[in-house]
């Protein structure tokens, strides 16, 4: 090889390269995907904004253990892993994570029924204790089912139930989370018929109507969505009395990607640009690899 020859080769290899470069860069000017040497780098995600506080359900992502959730959600930026028990709750602290929101008495008895009011103010005290002990925000509690009483009538019990325990959450600093589940979907844990409050405006009225700072409603997207639609209004209309958000796709509770009908970043804006500053719970039941959906779902949120 000639002297000249070699200086071509080398001026071509530079010319090359100085096109790679440009081509980069003119990539991310027009939106397209970072190239990287690491893989991971291309697919995995880690919070960036901040402007949501994202957290996860623990029972939808089984069989992951709740260690192996909350080490990947940690990774992920996320701040909670909730509605898991008390005993998880020093694993979650040595992660760096929190539960968002304590368990209960569960959606099979509520406060529409008077016979079961002990029993779940029992529970529920229980709850709070445990939840003012570790600094845990806020405690789920439901109103149950109807079982043939009718809606005025279990609207009555729901409210003189609920007075009975909110002035103990008061006394504790902590907020009771009265959910509203949808009654339309016959299909277990995506739909809950004959459940009492399936109305959002019915259980932001609950909390209205005892006025107590320590009981707002669990905005759960997918069930208001099943009910009502029109849920960036809804969200900006019941802001005050919303304790904590839960998330999944519609229909199918499943991913909260484009292959539903929810469009989950301008909601997620919504709730961020209204100061929302409570939680945001990824319920939803994946149908693919279930940290590769908490990772694209945490990505979807971080507006």
């Amino acid at each position: 090889m000639n002297k000249a020859t070699s200086i071509s080769m080398t001026s071509n290899k530079l010319n090359r390269r100085n096109l790679f470069k440009a081509g980069l860069a003119l990539g991310a000017l027009a939106g397209f995907p970072r190239i990287s040497r690491g893989a991971a780098d291309d697919t995995f995600y880690k919070v960036r904004n901040g402007r949501i506080n994202q957290s996860v359900i623990y029972w939808c992502f089984k069989p992951l253990t709740p260690e192996e959730l909350a080490t990947s959600a940690a990774k992920m930026g996320m701040k909670s892993v909730e509605l898991v028990q008390p005993e998880f709750w020093p694993m979650l602290k040595k992660l760096g994570l929190t539960c968002a929101i304590a368990p209960s008495h569960g959606f099979a008895k509520g406060f529409a029924q008077p016979t079961e009011h002990d029993e779940c103010i029992k529970i529920l005290r229980e709850s709070i204790d445990h939840a003012a002990d570790a600094h845990v925000p806020s405690v789920i509690t439901f109103s149950g089912f109807r079982n043939g009483l009718a809606d005025e009538v279990c609207l009555k019990n729901t409210i003189e139930g609920l007075k009975k325990i909110v002035g103990y959450a008061e006394q504790k600093k902590v907020t009771l989370c009265v959910e509203m589940l949808n009654s339309r979907v016959d299909v277990q844990m995506k739909g809950h018929p004959g459940y009492f409050l399936d109305n959002i405006e019915t259980a932001v009225g609950v909390c209205k109507t005892i006025g107590s700072e320590r009981l707002k409603v669990l905005f759960d997207i997918y069930h208001v969505q099943i009910m009502h639609g029109d849920i960036i209004t809804r969200v900006k209309q019941h802001m005050p009395y919303i304790g904590h958000i839960h998330t999944a796709g519609n229909p199918g509770r499943g991913e909260i990607d484009d292959t539903q009908e929810i469009n989950y970043p301008p909601i997620m804006k919504a709730i961020a640009d209204s100061g929302y500053k409570g939680f945001v719970g990824q319920e939803f039941i994946p149908i693919r690899d279930k940290i590769a959906s908490l990772n694209q779902a945490v990505r979807i949120c971080d507006v």
